[in-house]
């Protein structure tokens, strides 16, 4: 994959994503519904292809004023991921060299990596992840807006104990599979799976499109990756 096509493929990605958050606060009476509707403006600009680095910009700065108007990331990990790979598009743009152009889209990729990594290295040391505790505990007191039936599960340890070793060996191996394309492609996979999993039973809905429009920059990223170490 291009450094070009990729950078396309995560527009895309970013901008849908974009605007379907955007969209969500149209139709509340909320303050600030300008600013959303800006946003929306934007990113159908960007998805469509229009003044790319201008729309880049204009997100760019809309990411600044959000962060001063909601005191910070007021959606989390979703958001911290939305600004990381938003300044690391721009950045590719803006540098005057090829060179500053991978160094900045690349940064995206190992970024991407460090998070499933970090968060399984977190799971790891944790006891309470080691023995399913946590997961339990995730069905039984979450206040997302689980199932009854999914609640049921806190009350079986076993398969807890399976879930929570199974996300915790993906998690931490993950960075292995930038030594094999197949491989990461099968990682991404699964990966994918896992966010719309979050997605449809815990309502975690912001992280599945912003972990996927990462996903092109990590597939540039393998190429230069085995260059190196073959």
């Amino acid at each position: 994959m291009t450094l070009e096509t990729a950078m396309r493929a995560t527009e895309m990605l970013l901008a849908w994503a974009f605007i379907q958050q955007s969209a969500e606060h149209l139709y509340r009476p909320i303050d600030g519904r300008w600013l959303f509707g800006l946003r929306f403006v934007c990113s159908l600009a960007l998805l469509l292809g229009v003044l790319t680095v201008w729309s880049l910009g204009a997100l760019a700065l809309i990411s600044l004023i959000m962060l001063h108007r909601f005191e910070g990331p007021y959606n989390g990990g979703s958001d911290k991921m939305s600004v990381l790979i938003l300044w690391c598009l721009l950045l590719a743009h803006l540098m005057p060299t090829p060179y500053l152009q991978k160094a900045a889209f690349g940064y995206l990729a190992i970024q991407l990596t460090l998070s499933y990594f970090v968060s399984g290295w977190v799971k790891l040391v944790n006891p309470e992840w080691r023995t399913g505790r946590a997961l339990r505990d995730v069905f039984a007191f979450s206040a997302y807006p689980v199932s009854e039936g999914l609640r049921g599960l806190a009350i079986r340890p076993t398969l807890c104990l399976v879930a929570s070793w199974s996300v915790i060996l993906f998690e931490v191996f993950f960075p292995l599979s930038l030594l094999s394309q197949p491989a990461l492609i099968a990682a991404l996979c699964l990966a994918a799976a896992f966010h719309f999993a979050n997605a449809c039973l815990f309502g975690l809905n912001r992280f599945f499109w912003i972990w996927l429009a990462a996903y092109p920059s990590l597939l540039w990223f393998q190429d230069r990756v085995v260059q190196v170490v073959m």
